[in-house]
Formats: C-alpha cells, sequence, structure tokens
C-alpha cells in the first residue's frame, strides 16, 4: 500500500471497525482482539501508513450493499484514489461483495486496485486465529514468530494483594486489559519505563498456593523500585517459563520465584 500511494502521491489510510462488526452481528462470538486500536495505529505507523481510521460500527453501516458500502463510505468519504485488500476480504451487507466485486467497482471509479496474497509459512497462511490459538496454549514464542511484534499487554497498574512485596518480589498488578491474554503461566519479558527498558517476569493466572482462584497479571520488575499506581504499563511477553501451579509452602513459592526471575535475569 505504501509503495502504491508513492506511485499514486497519495497518503496511505487503514481503515478498521469500531467495534467489529461480529459484536453487533454475532456479540457471543466476538474475540478479544490482539491488538487493540490505539496498539494498531502505532504499528501500522512504524510501517510507514500515515492514518488510520476507527470507523463507528452501527447496523446502518452494516445494513448497506456492497456497492453502497463502496459508493457511501469508498468513494465519497475517503475520496480513494487506490486500494490495497487480501483475496479473501468480504464488504457489505451479508458479506456479499469480494475482492471480484471490488476489482469491477474500482475499475469504474478508475481506483487503483491490488490484491495481495496474506503472509504464510509452511502450516498455511498466518492468520489471528492461529495466534489467538497459539497463545491461548501459551506458545508465545511461536505467534511471536508471526508477529511484526513481540507480543504485549498494556494495562493499568493497580493495588493488588501485596503478595509479591510479602516475598520479596513486589509486582505491579495490570487490569483494564483489553488484549487476549495468554494461557495462565509465568513468563519471560520487558517492559519500558520513562524511556528505559527492565526485563520483567510475568504471572498471568491465579495464586493457588494462597488459595486465590482470581487470575491476575502481574508484572515484577528487575531492577526497578518506585511506585507505578494509575500509570499505563506496557509488557512484551518473549517465552513461557513455566506453568502457574501449587506449592507445598510460602517457602517452596518463594524458592521457585527466585529461579524464575534468574533464568528472566539470564536472558533465557
Amino acid at each position: 500500500m505504501v509503495a502504491q500511494a508513492d506511485r499514486l502521491q497519495a497518503p496511505t489510510l487503514v481503515m478498521t471497525f469500531d467495534p467489529p462488526p461480529q459484536a453487533i452481528l454475532v456479540p457471543a462470538d466476538v474475540c478479544i482482539p490482539l491488538t487493540p486500536i490505539p496498539r494498531r495505529a502505532d504499528l501500522l505507523s512504524e510501517l510507514g501508513v500515515d492514518m488510520v481510521v476507527a470507523y463507528p460500527t452501527d447496523g446502518q453501516l452494516l445494513s448497506l450493499s456492497a456497492r453502497d458500502f463502496f459508493q457511501q463510505i469508498i468513494v465519497n468519504t475517503f475520496h480513494a484514489s487506490g486500494m490495497v485488500e487480501g483475496p479473501n476480504f468480504r464488504f457489505g451487507r451479508d458479506r456479499s461483495g469480494g475482492v471480484d466485486l471490488l476489482d469491477e467497482l474500482c475499475r469504474h471509479q478508475a481506483i487503483s486496485f491490488s490484491v495481495v496474497e496474506a503472509a504464510a509459512d509452511a502450516t498455511g497462511m498466518i492468520s489471528s486465529t492461529r495466534i489467538r490459538g497459539l497463545l491461548a496454549d501459551g506458545d508465545i514464542a511461536a505467534a511471536n514468530a508471526m508477529l511484526t511484534q513481540s507480543y504485549q499487554l498494556s494495562g493499568i497498574v493497580s493495588p493488588g494483594a501485596q503478595r509479591g512485596r510479602e516475598l520479596g518480589f513486589p509486582t505491579a498488578n495490570l487490569t483494564d486489559i483489553a488484549a487476549f491474554i495468554p494461557a495462565h503461566g509465568v513468563y519471560a519479558g520487558c517492559v519500558t519505563i520513562a524511556g528505559r527498558r527492565f526485563q520483567a517476569a510475568i504471572n498471568i493466572g491465579p495464586n493457588p498456593t494462597f488459595d486465590e482462584a482470581q487470575a491476575k497479571v502481574e508484572v515484577h520488575i528487575l531492577g526497578w523500585s518506585g511506585t507505578l499506581y494509575g500509570q499505563s504499563l506496557c509488557c512484551t511477553l518473549t517465552k513461557r517459563i513455566r506453568e502457574v501451579r501449587r506449592f507445598a509452602s510460602v517457602g517452596d513459592l518463594r524458592a521457585q520465584i527466585e529461579k524464575d526471575v534468574a533464568e528472566v535475569a539470564n536472558g533465557h
């Protein structure tokens, strides 16, 4: 798209839907996003995209026929001079339009149109469905191999039970996370605070040793001391170290956390 925009001397724009159409059409089947819209915009900006439009989605928009959607949104609203889509793109009421119709409509409006094949590996097309499945299994390394950047979770640092502090490993308790949360486990990763990068051990899940069943996302930041309450914190996940499990004693849990932190510090 960037190359095509250079040829046409036009800005680049990516259109996404907010909320996703599925949230209106089949709310029970809505998937939690891998990348919330602000994160998506950051990633696309780094790839050379000038603008990201999170188009407000409602029943009226979804009721437009494919031809009406093209005329009202692509032509009248965005005044597109070029379009780039994947081969499985569908648009319009009941997903009635595909790339063949889009090609015809673009030619009629003298809009440059390209279909770009999706990235693939030996298993097949790289898709959000595959990545979400890997994250659900805790295979963060395989998921990261399919992403342009390692997977991130962002949230607001909120007061927790202070268990980590009592154990000698204070944690930032993340809430209001808008992205898909991977399988329970202890992960190695990193965070950036005030422009400085710190290694981090991230615990996703409950704390069965203390009979706590509520799943949480807790981040122990190596080499950091300070208060982060109320601040937004973004952590990058690079490797799953182990599963969450119950320990026979608090001492056993503390010893395991020491091993986890050492493994993170050693970069494994």
